[in-house]
């Protein structure tokens, strides 16, 4: 899940939100997903609600409350969508991705190794279209080589969002999602066809998506436990509460041993005492220790 409300909506005659309904919907929102809405964004909830209550056919905010109330679901995910903005690439933020590859991802390997268990397991929370996950397998598929056939290496990728997870699993993306990347990757684990670059079934075997939502403590519980759990630039958009209730179930799927990985910009410095930071140049690292 990448920044919420990140850009502005295109340019259309907007619905008025009052300072209650405004009140209402944020809190429906929390209630359902954990993500909170600072009221300094309240004129982007009339920017990008405005299209949708013109496509139920909806005159006010308070209409569309009572309509998501009484709806079975299939409005939910459409909330979701309007909440949520997915901004990612692959190879995002490399040095991070080099600190984590050349410590704790070495690590989880030798340690798996030693121990005659060739599996690996890894959460990615938030995955948006798919980047990361991908990202994270073409990690392993450098590293390991010809050595790969012999793991057992799952990524289970979740976010939010049920339209990104269907683009994840399509696997194709244009030019915009490689600003981060070595041409040599693209080169390496893509095929161009005509919709841009579909990533190829080696790396797309080893990653599989559902659609999650990090506030339904039953569904993180039906992930497999994990070695490491990457979330990154997720837990910016929950408050206090929800920043520590998500950590926590973070910490209860990892091994012992296992490592979290947030953004470069987030810190569990004031949401959790559990975990033990490790700082390498360009990434921490935080482990559950035995």
């Amino acid at each position: 899940m990448g920044s919420l409300f990140s850009k502005s909506a295109t340019l259309r005659k907007n619905v008025r939100i009052s300072d209650e309904e405004f009140v209402q919907l944020r809190d429906f929102i929390y209630e359902k997903s954990g993500i909170f809405v600072d009221a300094k964004r309240k004129y982007l909830f009339e920017s990008r609600f405005s299209k949708r209550l013109g496509e139920l056919r909806l005159t006010s905010f308070a209409e569309y409350i009572t309509y998501l109330k009484c709806d079975r679901g299939e409005e939910l995910k459409q909330l979701f969508e309007l909440v949520t903005t997915n901004e990612t690439s692959f190879c995002r933020d490399m040095k991070q991705l080099e600190a984590f590859r050349d410590n704790v991802l070495r690590e989880k390997l030798d340690e798996q190794r030693k121990a005659g268990r060739l599996e690996l397991n890894i959460w990615s929370a938030g995955c948006s279209s798919g980047e990361e996950p991908y990202t994270l397998a073409i990690l392993l598929l450098e590293m390991l080589r010809m050595e790969i056939s012999r793991w057992k290496i799952t990524i289970t990728a979740v976010d939010l969002s049920s339209r990104m997870i269907e683009r994840a699993k399509a696997g194709v993306y244009g030019e915009y999602a490689f600003k981060t990347t070595p041409d040599a990757i693209r080169r390496r684990y893509f095929t161009q066809v005509a919709e841009g670059w579909k990533i190829r079934p080696e790396v797309q075997r080893l990653v599989q998506f559902r659609q999650m939502n990090l506030n339904d403590p039953l569904a993180t519980k039906r992930i497999p436990r994990s070695q490491i759990v990457f979330c990154r630039n997720v837990i910016i958009y929950f408050d206090e509460t929800m920043k520590r209730r998500v950590v926590q179930y973070f910490y209860d799927n990892l091994l012992p041993g296992g490592y979290l990985m947030v953004g470069h910009s987030e810190s569990l410095h004031k949401i959790s005492q559990t975990f033990k930071p490790l700082f390498y140049a360009g990434a921490i690292a935080y482990k559950k220790e035995e």
